[in-house]
C-alpha cells in the first residue's frame, strides 16, 4: 500500500490515461529540475497542456502527485517484473536484469537531480522524504528481498538475511561514482561504464551468496 493514497475515480466520464501521462510527465520533469516548493500545481497542469480541473481529478494534491511521479519512473526504469522469478534465465543473468535497471534508474539525470532536491529538503520537510523512500527506494529494497528469498528457495543463493543483502547489492551498484555525480565532481557514467560496473558487482554478489555443493566448490 502506498504512502500516498490514490484518488477514486469519481462516477461519469472514466480519466483519459494520455492526459495522465502528460500530467507524470511534466511533474517528472518539473520537481527534478525546480524544486518541489517552486513547483506549482498550476505550473504542471500548463506543461502538461491540461486544466486545473483535469489535473485535480487525477490528483487531490501536490504530495499525491510527487509520489506517483516518483512511483512511476521507478516503474517505468526498474519494473517489478524484473524481480519475478524467471526460471528461464540463470542467477548471473537474472541479477544482471536487475542490476542494469537500477543503474538506469539512478544514473539518469533526473534521477540526480530528484535526490538533490531530496537532499536540500533533509532536516525541512520530512513528509516529502517519508513519500520519496515509501515509493522509492523501500519498493526497490522489497522487491529485491522478495527476488532474493525466491533464489535462495530455488537453490540458487545461501542467504540468512535477504533483506540486508539486496541493501548489500544495491550500496554496492551505487558505489562512489553515484555519491560523485551528485555532488558534481564527475559525470554520468555511460552505456559501457554502466555495463562494466554492473558486472563487476553481479561476479561479487554471486561469489559472496551463491550456493556451493558440499565440496565447497
Amino acid at each position: 500500500m502506498n504512502l500516498v493514497s490514490r484518488p477514486h475515480n469519481a462516477p461519469g466520464r472514466p480519466k483519459d490515461p494520455e492526459k495522465r501521462a502528460a500530467i507524470l510527465a511534466a511533474a517528472q520533469s518539473l520537481f527534478p529540475s525546480k524544486g518541489y516548493d517552486a513547483v506549482s500545481m498550476d505550473a504542471i497542469a500548463q506543461a502538461a497542456g491540461v486544466s486545473k480541473l483535469t489535473l485535480y481529478s487525477h490528483f487531490t494534491d501536490k504530495d499525491t502527485l510527487f509520489g506517483a511521479a516518483v512511483e512511476e519512473f521507478c516503474e517505468h526504469q526498474l519494473p517489478h517484473q524484473a524481480f519475478e522469478l524467471h526460471p528461464e534465465l540463470s542467477l548471473h543473468e537474472a541479477l544482471m536484469l536487475i542490476a542494469k535497471g537500477f543503474l538506469e534508474l539512478t544514473m539518469d539525470e533526473c534521477a540526480i537531480q530528484l535526490f538533490r532536491v531530496m537532499a536540500a529538503q533533509a532536516g525541512q520537510n520530512t513528509r516529502l522524504a517519508e513519500i520519496f523512500f515509501k515509493v522509492g527506494p523501500r519498493r526497490t529494497l522489497k522487491d529485491m528481498e522478495m527476488f532474493l528469498s525466491q533464489r535462495c528457495e530455488s537453490g540458487d543463493l545461501d542467504i540468512p538475511v535477504p533483506g540486508k543483502a539486496a541493501e548489500h547489492f544495491f550500496v554496492m551498484l551505487k558505489g562512489v561514482r553515484h555519491m560523485r555525480t551528485l555532488v558534481g565532481v564527475a559525470p554520468l557514467p555511460d552505456a559501457s561504464e554502466r555495463l562494466a560496473h554492473a558486472e563487476e558487482v553481479v561476479d561479487v554478489f554471486i561469489r559472496a551468496y551463491g550456493r556451493r555443493n558440499p565440496e565447497g566448490t
